[in-house]
């Protein structure tokens, strides 16, 4: 009997598949909403929404996008699931909370402060 070990940190293809369809789900979700805040901002009195709300919401979905669109540069990199900071992989449920991640929680930790 043989026994293969791996780093259960590391994502496998079937993980990265469904990360993958995850960033594309958010990366479209965001893209309409985005769409749906500039029409309600080019709209006569905001259509009831205050200006400045609007303006918050557009530039966090903006940010959103961004961080999305370089999730999935950095898999057709070959790049994605490895902290920016130490380039250890990270792990797999922290990439499942938030698959746009670019650091391992240790390293996010230490930039926080």
């Amino acid at each position: 009997m043989t026994t293969t070990l791996h780093d259960p940190a590391t994502p496998t293809a079937q993980p990265m598949e469904l990360l993958h369809c995850m960033l594309e789900e958010q990366y479209t979700v965001d893209i309409a909403r985005l769409t749906q805040l500039r029409v309600y901002a080019a709209l006569p009195r905001h259509a009831g929404h205050d200006a400045r709300t609007l303006e918050v919401q557009i530039g966090a979905v903006q940010q959103r996008i961004a961080e999305t669109a370089q999730a999935l540069r950095r898999m057709s990199e070959g790049t994605y699931g490895r902290c920016a900071d130490c380039h250890r992989p990270i792990p797999l449920g922290r990439l499942r909370a938030a698959p746009e991640a670019t650091h391992c929680t240790l390293c996010q930790g230490h930039s926080s402060y």
